[in-house]
């Protein structure tokens, strides 16, 4: 039997130009043949780590009762629709101590699961203290999965943000290449768009991507199988799609998209339809294979955002640290997480609604959403009970259920995140956390 043309040579042969290579998108049934004895494509494998702040109100959050037969709290009741996809993990706590105060390490270590540099970043009653001292577990799977051919990918991880400020310190980054190396995420979608498809030339007047590489795109359209020509042309109308709103919300205010940390008298109206761009960029670029791993982060530890569209103006971490008898302020900031669980949920349903390419079932079945905080209670400064709530079936997790983990590390979570890559590592960040390898009981 003929081997397939490749697709640097069916390429070159139709006379793709290299403008047009970022935008061609995830085509399975394009390109060379498989490897020897493979026999079938192997399923991809995502997972998406998202990071809210200043931790939770416990009872409006956890389930009462384990197993499957659990009710959604009010703070979780977005993620109803997804209910059998949805795995729910008390008992996740975070050990690692040293420098820095505990929203320092909250999100310094909530990835990367060991300690903090000494430093002169000062925050809390802890010691100063500087950046992480590893490396972030999504960067891990970044390096493990870009090292095998058949896992490489474009960019491999792709860090979201959505009111990240621009200051670089300790409070708002969770993502790290290694010791002292944070990765920057990125708040300004007009910046992922262009980091995905090319030079934007101006925020106030964006040129299409498209435009000067349309010949191309019908060239491709002519050479390549039926189910290819309908991924083209869906990721073509996405990235249709995604310039009409950044036109849109350019003309009606650029500045808008600029995102940083929201003070008081700065207008914040807009962060909702920013958090739905970034996350609309997100499954585009995971329908293009850009990368298998990602982060989306929302605002930063002792976040202040007035999230005013909620229909009041109180800054998030002052409100955190109200006493559990200050019943409006529980409410404030339940409906603070509902919010952001809202953001989880639209996340679940752009997956859940896009096939998966060149595969079963959707991109959702293919993936899983990790939520997280940096604290398990904002008010006494706990990482006991960490946030942890999984959304899809990437990783083989059994889901539909709510389990109670009786006081686990949280560096053993991360062992299970690796081990269901298959990256079969014996520890990852202090060793001390690691206790008996991965958690039992999620598959």
């Amino acid at each position: 039997m003929p081997q397939k043309t490749s697709r640097r040579e069916l390429f070159r042969q139709l006379g793709i130009g290299a403008a047009a290579l970022p935008l061609l998108g995830n085509l399975p049934s394009l390109g060379s043949p498989l490897p020897a004895a493979a026999g079938a494509q192997a399923r991809k494998q995502r997972l998406i780590i998202v990071f809210s702040p200043n931790g939770v109100v416990p009872w409006n959050f956890w389930p009462e009762s384990e197993g499957a037969d659990f009710e959604f709290k009010e703070s979780l009741k977005p993620l109803e629709p997804f209910r059998d996809q949805t795995l729910i993990v008390k008992g996740i706590c975070d050990k690692v101590r040293g420098a820095g105060s505990a929203h320092m390490r909250g999100i310094g270590c909530l990835l990367t699961g060991t300690e903090l540099l000494p430093g002169n970043q000062q925050g809390g009653s802890g010691a100063g203290a500087g950046w992480s001292s590893g490396i972030s577990i999504d960067q891990e799977l970044r390096k493990y999965l870009q090292a095998n051919p058949e896992t490489r990918t474009r960019f491999g991880s792709l860090e979201f943000g959505v009111d990240v400020p621009e200051t670089a310190n300790v409070w708002t980054r969770m993502s790290y290449l290694g010791a002292n190396e944070p990765v920057t995420p990125i708040s300004d979608p007009y910046q992922m768009f262009s980091k995905l498809y090319g030079q934007v030339k101006n925020q106030q007047l964006i040129g299409s991507v498209l435009d000067d590489v349309s010949a191309d795109f019908e060239k491709l359209q002519q050479a390549v199988s039926s189910e290819d020509r309908q991924l083209l042309e869906r990721h073509a109308s996405l990235i249709r799609d995604m310039e009409r709103e950044l036109q849109a919300a350019s003309s009606e205010n650029a500045e808008v998209l600029k995102t940083p940390e929201i003070q008081p008298g700065v207008p914040a109206d807009d962060i909702p339809r920013i958090s739905r761009m970034q996350i609309d960029l997100l499954v585009h670029s995971l329908t293009a294979d850009y990368a298998r791993v990602a982060t989306l982060q929302f605002s930063r530890a002792t976040s202040q955002s007035r999230l005013k569209w909620l229909g009041f103006d109180d800054p998030h971490h002052g409100l955190s640290h109200e006493p559990d008898s200050n019943e409006e302020a529980q409410q404030k900031l339940t409906q603070i997480n509902h919010w952001y669980c809202e953001q989880v949920a639209y996340l679940a349903k752009r997956l859940a609604e896009t096939p998966e390419p060149g595969g079963d079932g959707s991109l959702l079945d293919n993936t899983v959403v990790l939520w997280s905080n940096e604290l398990g209670k904002g008010n006494n400064h706990t990482m006991n009970d960490l946030p942890c709530v999984m959304v899809g079936g990437g990783l083989g997790f059994r889901t539909g259920r709510f389990l109670d983990h009786p006081h686990v590390h949280h560096n053993r979570l991360l062992l299970t995140l690796a081990h269901a890559f298959g990256h079969e590592l014996k520890t990852f960040g202090n060793p001390d956390f690691c206790g008996d390898g991965p958690l039992t009981g999620l598959a």
